[in-house]
């Protein structure tokens, strides 16, 4: 069997969520299956690291597809033509977009919608793009796999997609993502905090995150509060505004904010474990994958009651209206008031964390390919 993926997104020191999907899902998928042949599809000459096994073939084809104007290219004029040369038994597209009219059965991992209800939040090049295309990739790919019961719906309604031919596959979390010793964790303060406890956000700085009310709940906290923990934020500045560039020049606590920007594998499993409590609270989420790694590590989360956040966390996190500065601000002063009641949500998350694995991920996207080539 031959099994064609999509792995331009495979970015050594640059994995956003499809990234990590990809080589997490993978590399179980690849080491289960060594019978399989895995032809792994680049734009780019790949990072090693990318090419882990024997039973994977790295192919290199071009232009390098890093804009929307190069989309149109790579996927229906050069991986079209690749797949239908190759002609391997189906073709995973880990983003959800796929050649049009190709020959070959194809699987895609449509993530989330977040561009058809918030456009705003993305270039006009790319919402162009995407609200014009994956309509098209949704209806004629032979199945498509999301990674919740949230999205599932979503695409369902939004594209008016049979749910039968739609398949779940919940995001994992890697099992580095455990609690860390309380000596470590103190190392993690001394460096990035000055020995403080902080709450933590991870993820790429872009509207949707919701940032700015973080920004300005968090302001409101340490006001109320007068304590000394601070809020660290780990990520790039992908899609960074004016407004949150304005927001945070204008709080009170602008200097209680820390920014580390993209960090190392190793030191995000770190940091991660040693935070007081995640507090990762977007606008629209089609899973959040930060959520399932900081329950792993038994911290506490605070998260948006809206999408797919509820169905990750259930009962193991607090769950606030994003659009609320006033809820959130509350939920920082309740995690930090009362011990008990974020003890007993340590407890929760390391229970609830055990639901999400990379391995259980790679068994139901295995059971969604044979689906798929089936069909």
């Amino acid at each position: 069997m031959k099994i064609a993926v999509n792995t331009r997104l495979l970015l050594k020191d640059k994995l956003d969520g499809i990234g990590l999907f990809t080589l997490e899902t993978f590399k179980e998928l690849v080491a289960t299956h060594p019978e399989v042949e895995f032809i792994f599809i680049f734009d780019r000459n790949p990072h090693p690291d990318f090419v882990f096994a024997k039973n994977i073939v790295a192919k290199v084809i071009h232009p390098q597809a890093r804009h929307p104007w190069l989309f149109k290219i790579w996927y229906q004029f050069s991986l079209k033509r690749f797949l239908n040369r190759t002609k391997p038994d189906i073709f995973i597209a880990t983003d959800g977009m796929i050649p049009l009219n190709c020959k070959v059965r194809t699987l895609a991992v449509i993530h989330d919608l977040c561009f058809e209800h918030y456009p705003e939040h993305i270039p006009t090049l790319y919402r162009n793009y995407f609200q014009k295309y994956y309509p098209k990739f949704a209806k004629q790919a032979t199945r498509i796999a999301t990674v919740s019961e949230f999205s599932k719906l979503d695409i369902h309604k939004t594209y008016h997609i049979e749910t039968h031919k739609i398949d779940v596959v919940y995001n994992g979390s890697n099992s580095s993502f455990k609690p860390l010793s309380l000596a470590e964790q103190n190392k993690i303060k001394s460096e990035y905090t000055d020995g403080h406890d902080f709450f933590l956000f991870i993820g790429t700085l872009h509207p949707r995150k919701n940032l700015i009310n973080l920004f300005v709940a968090f302001d409101n906290f340490k006001s109320e509060s007068k304590s000394p923990l601070k809020l660290l934020i780990v990520g790039r500045k992908m899609w960074w505004t004016k407004e949150m560039e304005d927001t945070l020049n204008n709080l009170t606590h602008k200097t209680e904010i820390i920014f580390t920007d993209r960090i190392t594998e190793d030191k995000l499993v770190k940091i991660t474990a040693s935070a007081y409590t995640l507090t990762y609270i977007p606008l629209f989420e089609g899973f959040g994958i930060p959520l399932v790694e900081a329950m792993s590590c038994g911290v506490p989360v605070i998260t948006s009651n809206v999408t797919s956040m509820p169905e990750v966390t259930e009962n193991a996190g607090i769950l606030i209206n994003p659009n609320s500065t006033k809820e959130i601000t509350e939920a920082l002063l309740k995690v930090t008031s009362d011990v008990e009641f974020r003890n007993s949500l340590s407890i929760k998350s390391l229970e609830q964390a055990k639901k999400f694995s990379w391995k259980k991920t790679s068994d139901l996207l295995w059971s969604s390919i044979q689906k798929t080539i089936h069909a």
